[in-house]
Formats: C-alpha cells, structure tokens, sequence
C-alpha cells in the first residue's frame, strides 16, 4: 500500500465522520483525548491565531521568521489547497504522507475511547475537525517540534485548538463572518475570539474596531498578562510597490526593520506582516529584544501564501484569491487594482452556503468599479456551494445588471469563457480572477496545474 493511498484512506475516515463546518461547541472530549495520549499538548511551545480575516498569511510570515531564528516548527491551518497533508507542515513542508498515517493508526484506539464515552453520554463523537486537530497535536509531539504555529477553525472559546496554552495570541482583524455562530456584531465575535488569551500568555492584536479591541484589551487585563495593538505600539511603517509583491518597513515592539521584501500583495499583507513581527518579538524576547533584521529579511524573503492573490497563469494574466467574505473582497480588490495594471478584469465567483454572498458581490462591485462589466458565476466541487443560479441572482441583488452575469455550472467551461472575455479585441491588459471560496480557488488551482503535479490538467493547452 503507498502511503498516498494511506493518506487518502485516512482523509476518507475523517470525512465519514461529522462534516468540517460542523464545529461542537465543547472542550471536554479534547482534553479528555490529551489526557488519553499523555498530554501531547504540553510538549511544545506554541503561537495560537485567530481573527476573521488573514490568519494563515500571518501564522505563515511567523512560521518563516521562527524556522529562520533556528528553531523547529509545526504549523497547523486549515482548510487545504491540494492535499489534507497541508494542514500539517513541519519545518514548512507539508508532513510526510507516512508520518501522517502513522500517528494516525497509533491515536485511533485512543479516539475510539472517547467516542465511546461521547456516545455514552448521548452526545456526537469526534468530530473531523476535532480529531484532525488532536492529530496534528500528535504529529507535533512525535516529530518533536519546538514551536507550533496554530490557527483556530472557529472562533477561540470552544474551538478544538483551544486545548494548547499560546505563549503568544495573535488577533488579526476581526469582521462579520460566521455570525449564526459567532455573533451579530464585532463586539460579540471578539468575546469568541479572545478566549485563545491564556493566563502567562502575551496578546497580540491586529487593529480592530472599537468595540471589539474594548472586549480583547479587557481580556487581557484580566487576565493580566502584556497586550500590544496594531497602530498604537507597532505598525507597518511604509510600503513601496516591488516585483512580486512589495517592500515594507515595520516598526516593532523593540525595533525599527527597514526594507523586508514581501512577495505578497496589498495593505493587508503588510499588515499582517506588522503582526507577525510583533509576535515574533513577543515569543522571542517578551517584546522587549529587537529582531535580527537580516534573519528576518530573510525569512520574509520566503513567504508565500498559496490563493491568496496567486498569479496562476500569463496571457492573459489569472489570479486566484480566497475572498470569502465582504472585508476579504475589500482588501482582495484595493490590492489587485494597485498592483495589476488591468484595463478588464472578468471575476469568476464561487461561493459556500452560510456566506454573506450578496455581500462579497457588492464588494466585488464598488472596490473594482468599471474594471468588471461583466462577472461569471460558477461552484466548487465542495458539497456545500451555492448553486450558480442562486449565485446569479445574489450578484443581481448586488447591483450587477443580469445580463452581465454569465451562468457556468462547472469551472473549466467558466475559466474558458472568462479567458475568451478578457482577450476579446485582442486586449493586452485583460485578466481573470477566480474568487470566492477556498475550495473553488483549490479547484482551480488543479485545474490550471499550479500544484506542480505530474500530469496535472491543463486547460489552457500551455
């Protein structure tokens, strides 16, 4: 048996048991689980993200700025591009397909247990993004790692991660998503989020609206550990425009770092570059010793950030951008207009139910203004899409004039047709952006071959 058939046979289990968006708002099973596997918990020191929008760009930038100080990491995010293994990277690669069966076969008669007891008790068992997370918890304890990178699934008092201790939380900016679950309001969600502040800890905050800095600053203090917020002691300084992405200066917590190129695009990357350096300097010197600024230039250097404004294709120019929520389309469309020269650009949209999809469709609307004339609405394979019919008629109710709103049920005939747009009139500057949910960007991505597979399709004959 090949360990890929391994990996996918695992993946297979955990999809069997409760969906991935069908979070429990509990904790006891997860330390009931540690406790089973000897409190694998505790066997590193860890760096706990949460916030609405950019936590896997920023857990990665920290990753990256550990792993350059010599240190030996586990970084855990979710959802996947490509491959389940991704969520799970040691030393910045995904774990091994064999390390991630291993510890999988080694901590299932633990699960068992607890599912028992779960049962017993009348209650769901393990549900997959419980038993993924105790899994990567695992992994991290085997491998050892020495620092683990963690982003939450959902909110932070219940969510599955919560179970670790961060030496430092990181807040970024926290927005309206998820409010069935989380709450109608910032103020609301922030409560959820805060719950990752632990006693002994540090916080970490991007800048956040009133309410909700009010909710993490109060956590903090009464839990009386140090707080440190984005625009107050630290702050991306300035940014110039660069081949690739951009240069940024960030003043810290305890230094000043000129010029880290960042081959990431728009404002918010270098935001969520100003928080990453804070972080950094919270866990490596209590926020009071500066930073090597030639390691961090370095570990910058690296960074990347997989769909999120990924350039796929040329001629014509394809991003791919998970925005997934009207502020994530805000920001998406500030940075592709600054960055890309475009005198069109076609949008092919997909989006998950549960999503504010009207929302991200006046976003897409108002930030990229006469650039988009017409749009392409489509879905992802994820079972959870909107169907494309529905979605036109949400991108109606945005604004969008109905025969501007082109209908494609499967996403190689919505790609082709946004190509034909963008190139027609022999237009130069034309380009395509496939936008909206996570999984139509990681369609899209094994669609145009981006993950480097052999034999990976390739519908645009390049």
């Amino acid at each position: 048996m090949s360990d890929e058939f391994g990996v996918e046979s695992v993946y297979a289990e955990l999809l069997g048991r409760a969906p991935e968006n069908k979070m429990e708002p509990r904790m006891a099973p997860l330390f009931r689980a540690m406790e089973i596997l000897g409190e694998p918990n505790k066997a590193f020191a860890s760096i706990h993200i949460t916030g609405t929008n950019g936590k896997t760009s920023t857990a990665r930038m920290i990753d990256a700025g550990l792993r350059a100080h010599g240190l030996r990491t586990g970084r855990y995010t979710s959802p996947h591009l490509t491959k389940v293994t991704e969520r799970i990277s040691i030393d910045g690669e995904p774990v091994a397909d064999e390390t991630f069966v291993r510890i999988w076969d080694e901590i299932r008669p633990y699960l068992q247990i607890v599912d028992q007891e779960l049962e017993a008790a009348g209650e769901p068992r393990l549900t997959y993004f419980e038993c993924m997370t105790i899994l990567a918890i695992a992994i991290f304890a085997d491998e050892p790692v020495e620092v683990a990178v963690i982003e939450v699934g959902l909110g932070g008092i219940t969510d599955a991660t919560n179970v670790i201790d961060g030496q430092v939380s990181v807040i970024t900016p926290i927005s309206l998503d998820h409010t069935d679950l989380l709450g109608e309001t910032t103020e609301d969600i922030a409560y959820e989020k805060a719950g990752i502040i632990k006693p002994g800890g540090f916080l970490v905050s991007a800048a956040q609206p009133v309410d909700a800095a009010q909710v993490l600053l109060e956590k903090a203090r009464e839990l009386r550990v140090p707080f440190r917020f984005e625009g107050v002691e630290f702050h991306a300084e300035s940014r110039l425009l660069a081949v690739g992405g951009q240069q940024v200066t960030v003043s810290g917590l305890a230094g000043r770092y000129e010029d880290l190129l960042l081959p990431l695009y728009g404002a918010h990357q270098a935001q969520n570059a100003a928080v990453a350096v804070a972080a950094l300097e919270a866990f490596l010197g209590g926020g009071e010793k500066p930073l090597d600024v030639e390691v961090l230039r370095e570990a910058f250097r690296t960074v990347t950030s997989p769909g999120r404004i990924e350039v796929v294709r040329t001629a014509p120019t394809i991003i791919v951008d998970a925005a997934h929520n009207p502020d994530g389309m805000r920001v998406s469309a500030e940075a592709i207009t600054e960055a890309f020269n475009f005198t069109k650009l076609v949008p092919v949209v997909g989006i998950l139910q549960e999503k504010d999809s009207v929302g991200v469709f006046e976003a897409l609307r108002s930030q990229f203004g006469d650039l988009v004339q017409e749009i392409c609405v489509t879905a992802s394979n994820s079972p959870r899409a909107i169907d494309p019919e529905q979605l036109a008629e949400d991108a109606v109710a945005a604004g969008f004039p109905a025969d501007a709103v082109h209908i494609e049920p499967q996403l190689d005939e919505a790609v082709v047709w946004a190509v034909e747009q963008a190139e027609a009139n022999n237009d130069l500057a034309g380009g395509v952006l496939i936008t909206g949910s996570i999984t139509l960007v990681a369609d899209a991505r094994i669609l145009l071959g981006k993950p480097d597979k052999p034999g990976s399709p390739d519908i645009m004959g390049n």
